[in-house]
């Protein structure tokens, strides 16, 4: 068995963990857009793969046997490259992603939108001082409120130049829920827009906004491709892969 583990999440490092105790060969591959990501153990890659042909071919020549599809619930794109090769080539592929946040008690108030446009015009109507968190990327969906004082936050630097208007918080998950009210209280935010990332990370931004009353507005996330097995826990991973 030779596993290769599309990562950059928690979830990867943590499987990374499990089958270097379990003394199983792998290699973790990060897409490289974060400038200082959180290593796995063991050997890692970094860097794109030139879509599904690139990826297949790496897969037939570095001889692996198993893959993992670890990355972010948002990265469509790689998951649909990691479905393409692994079919192509005739192995295994398994997609972990940790369990959404539409099953807290909470996430039926929310907003649920399927774009981020749609997620941009729900967002307006409803605040004038938003807390965007739905990473460096959506953020030229939101250009429209220049006029606005939007408060945004991203673990990356932003390289174009945005509103005067708006203030960037760099900083990185876990993130604590005095925290979080600190920040929409100083802020004086009324709307919270992010995305459903799920996990533990980030979701003490949802407990403040429950606990102050402020509405939120979420992304809701990409239909993964037809017929790709998904487990949710890295527990359920590795008795997939060991199995």
């Amino acid at each position: 068995m030779f596993v290769l583990i599309l990562g950059g999440t928690a979830e990867a490092r943590d499987l990374a963990d499990r089958l270097h105790d379990a003394g199983v060969p792998f290699v973790s591959s990060l897409a490289g857009r974060v400038a200082r990501p959180r290593l796995p153990v063991g050997q890692v890659r970094i860097g794109g793969f030139g879509g599904a042909a690139g990826l297949a071919a790496y897969l037939r020549s570095s001889e692996v046997t198993h893959l993992v599809d670890a990355t972010h619930p948002f990265a469509a794109t790689m998951t649909q490259h990691a479905a393409q090769a692994s079919a192509d080539v005739g192995i295994p592929s398994i997609r972990l992603a940790r369990p959404g946040w539409s099953g807290r008690p909470d996430a039926a108030g929310w907003h649920w939108c399927v774009s981020l446009s749609e997620l941009c015009d729900v967002a307006g109507e409803i605040g004038a001082r938003p807390f965007v968190t739905s990473g460096r990327q959506t953020l030229p969906a939101f250009r429209t409120w220049s006029d606005r004082n939007v408060l945004v936050r991203v673990v990356e630097p932003v390289q174009e130049p945005l509103p005067p208007r708006w203030t960037v918080v760099q900083d990185r998950g876990p993130y604590d829920i005095d925290g979080e009210l600190a920040l929409l209280r100083d802020h004086r935010i009324d709307v919270l827009v992010t995305k459903d990332s799920g996990g533990a990370y980030t979701s003490a931004k949802l407990d403040a906004a429950a606990r102050l009353g402020v509405p939120v507005v979420v992304l809701s996330r990409p239909d993964a491709p037809a017929g790709l097995r998904e487990v949710s826990s890295v527990d359920a991973c590795v008795a997939a892969l060991l199995g």
